[in-house]
């Protein structure tokens, strides 16, 4: 079976961006939304990429064949100075359960180190029980009091 080969965990690469936005409409698809999907591969090349990139990836790659991603990008607090966001984790279906999402987290979480960021983040939907029990496996704590606030603000 092709999913029980071995995979790494690299930094990704421009010529990733089409398996990356792939990987990024299984998300929204797993996520429910779908049509929130207003991005692109350009814009994805562009943005993480190009001359002023915005954001940081990493891959799981199996049999040459890119099966998971995660894509993050520096922030700041004024209270805990430089952190890392972690926007995106995803693994194609056919290869979940066989750990790669930990690595990818763990890879993750290892840059945030090197980086000197003194904390990170991210989101979880609230129905997606098997991502929160590794999150808090992990040791996250989860923020029930603080609400996600967004607003578009072109297009």
């Amino acid at each position: 079976m092709a999913n029980l080969q071995p995979f790494i965990i690299r930094p990704a690469r421009a010529a990733d961006v089409p398996a990356m936005f792939a990987l990024v409409k299984e998300l929204a698809l797993f996520e429910r939304a779908p049509e929130q999907v207003t991005n692109s591969e350009a814009d994805m090349l562009r943005d993480g990429f190009g001359e002023q990139p915005v954001f940081r990836s990493l891959v799981a790659e199996c049999e040459g064949q890119v099966v998971g991603l995660a894509i993050f990008f520096v922030k700041y607090s004024t209270w805990k100075g430089k952190g890392l966001y972690l926007d995106d984790l995803i693994v194609t279906e056919t290869y979940r359960g066989r750990g790669i999402g930990l690595a990818l987290l763990k890879a993750y979480l290892e840059e945030a180190r090197r980086s000197g960021a003194r904390q990170v983040h991210w989101q979880v939907l609230d129905w997606n029980q098997p991502a929160i029990d590794l999150y808090k496996k992990m040791g996250a704590s989860l923020e029930a009091e603080w609400l996600d606030c967004k607003m578009n603000v072109g297009e």
